[in-house]
């Protein structure tokens, strides 16, 4: 009997054992289950280049130097490249240079400086001659800034104050005809601080209203100066502008000093 007995014991303790209770099932079931993700997957590298691409590149390669170093602004002539490259090669090939770059390197920023500033000057004669024929267009008015302003599609909307946001469409181009920006090719109107511009468009845009156009002919002297903008906009330009005045987006009231400022609720119930 005691036998019996001690075997029965013995196989409810092992069924016990082996089955799990209800809870601990449950929280088995609640454990998250870590997912960790797949590595990810690198693309396959490109084909060689061909010859033909290996010789577009470097091309490339001296474009891309010009347009983003002072080799472009500085309005360099063929002996003045000719010499950038001579430097090149040398540098390039670990030759010993042909100046000191202790004594020279210093001198390259004024040399860059004198060769912009003369590129600028004659940048604003061009402007002079440019601005003069402006100024005889029907209905243009020349401004005491040297602003040429031209109206060709009055307003019939507000006037914006030179404190006002506004919206516009509008196109930028060199004199000689080259678009540097426009809102129309983004797809987009553009809005800002009228006067948070260049002053030309701060004084320009001030005096049209809304759903007019106009043509602003801008001297170098109230748009980006000596410096220019960018690698489009070179030192000195007269630029034009086609602008088409959208609409003045209305400032948003600021409370009194010392009242709180309350959040966006919904109206009473009612109202």
């Amino acid at each position: 009997m005691k036998t019996t007995f001690r075997m029965l014991l013995l196989g409810s303790a092992l069924a016990l054992t082996a089955c799990p209770s209800a809870s601990t099932v449950d929280a088995a079931v609640a454990a998250p289950v870590a997912v960790v993700p797949p590595p990810p997957v690198a693309p396959p590298p490109p084909p060689p280049l061909s010859a033909e691409d290996k010789q577009k590149a470097m091309y490339a390669f001296g474009a891309l130097i010009a347009e983003r170093t002072p080799v472009k602004a500085a309005g360099l002539d063929a002996d003045d490249l000719a010499e950038v490259v001579k430097g090149l090669k040398d540098a390039a090939a670990g030759k010993e240079l042909a100046v000191k770059l202790e004594e020279f390197g210093p001198k390259v920023e004024q040399l860059l400086n004198e060769k912009q500033a003369a590129k600028a000057e004659a940048e604003k004669k061009k402007g002079t001659d440019f601005l003069a024929k402006a100024a005889k267009e029907k209905g243009a008015t020349k401004e005491k800034s040297g602003l040429v302003f031209i109206n060709t599609t009055p307003g019939t909307g507000k006037q914006p104050a030179a404190t006002d946001t506004v919206s516009v469409h509008y196109k930028g181009t060199l004199i000689d005809g080259t678009e540097f920006d426009s809102s129309y090719k983004r797809g987009q109107p553009t809005e800002f601080p009228l006067n948070g511009v260049i002053k030309c468009w701060t004084e320009g845009v001030a005096k049209m209203k809304v759903g007019g156009k106009a043509k602003l002919v801008c001297p170098s002297d109230i748009a980006y100066g000596d410096r220019g903008a960018g690698a489009n906009i070179p030192g000195g330009a007269t630029l034009v502008f086609e602008v088409e005045l959208l609409g003045i987006k209305e400032p948003v009231p600021t409370p009194p000093p010392g009242m709180p400022t309350m959040p966006n609720t919904p109206p009473p119930p009612g109202k």
